[in-house]
């Protein structure tokens, strides 16, 4: 097979693990990273923003285009292209993070209220609380800082954790990818598990989903091809996506 140009668009929680990916693929990878947090502001945002990108690119110069996207809350609905577009058989970036969506769905099913945090997670935090587009700040959440003005650190810790919905979470769990150095990450992390009398855990995470993506590698089981003319959509089963024609 001949070396392919390929547009990867993808959130910032994955930029390490794409930029590492793509300076080893035979093909010629352009990254497009974009910020974190960008499913927060719910489908009816987050699926126009990601289909402005898309339209942005010059499909002549490329085979077809990447998304670095899970189905993320369905922020990828509907999205389509005028080349072929490719994204992986994932509900969100963890699976992505861990290298298959069953040791995602093995994981998540034997350990409920995960907090689930990683390199890019931290390094790109942008709270959602500062996004004025946010589902959570329309409903009239504040930030950490808002609540200390208003009622003292003691009430701020209680409301971002009650409203925040951080009482679901028990454990902690740093998805390793062995991509940058998390040496500090993790001490933090930990740190934080501690305040919260959560477990903690470190996961060993793998790029081999992010890697098959952009070495062309599409096995029909984890990446779903769109072609031209038809768009993605969720699909109700272990598939999690699926193409139609445009409406």
């Amino acid at each position: 097979m001949s070396r392919q140009r390929y547009k990867l668009i993808a959130c910032a929680v994955l930029s390490r693990e794409c930029f590492f990916c793509a300076s080893k693929s035979p093909n010629i990878i352009d990254v497009q990273i974009l910020e974190q947090g960008l499913h927060d502001v719910g489908e009816s945002k987050m699926s126009p923003s990601l289909q402005s990108e898309i339209d942005k690119v010059d499909t002549g110069k490329y085979d077809a285009i990447l998304l670095g996207y899970g189905l993320c809350n369905n922020g990828i609905r509907k999205l389509n292209a005028k080349i072929p577009l490719i994204v992986p058989r994932a509900h969100d970036c963890i699976t992505l993070l861990l290298g298959s969506k069953e040791k995602y769905k093995e994981y998540f099913n034997n350990n409920p209220g995960v907090f689930y945090r990683s390199i890019g997670w931290i390094e790109h935090a942008k709270s959602h609380l500062s996004n004025p587009d946010s589902t959570t700040k329309q409903m009239g959440m504040s930030t950490y800082q808002e609540y200390v003005e208003k009622y003292g650190e003691d009430n701020a810790e209680y409301l971002m954790e009650v409203l925040g919905g951080m009482k679901h979470y028990s454990k902690l769990a740093f998805i390793d990818t062995q991509v940058g150095d998390p040496g500090q990450h993790i001490e933090a992390e930990k740190e934080i598990a501690r305040n919260r009398n959560w477990q903690f855990e470190i996961i060993q995470g793998n790029v081999s989903i992010i890697q098959r993506l952009v070495d062309g590698d599409w096995s029909e089981s984890d990446f779903l091809v769109v072609p031209p003319g038809e768009s993605i959509h969720p699909d109700h089963t272990d598939e999690i996506v699926c193409s139609k024609l445009k409406a």
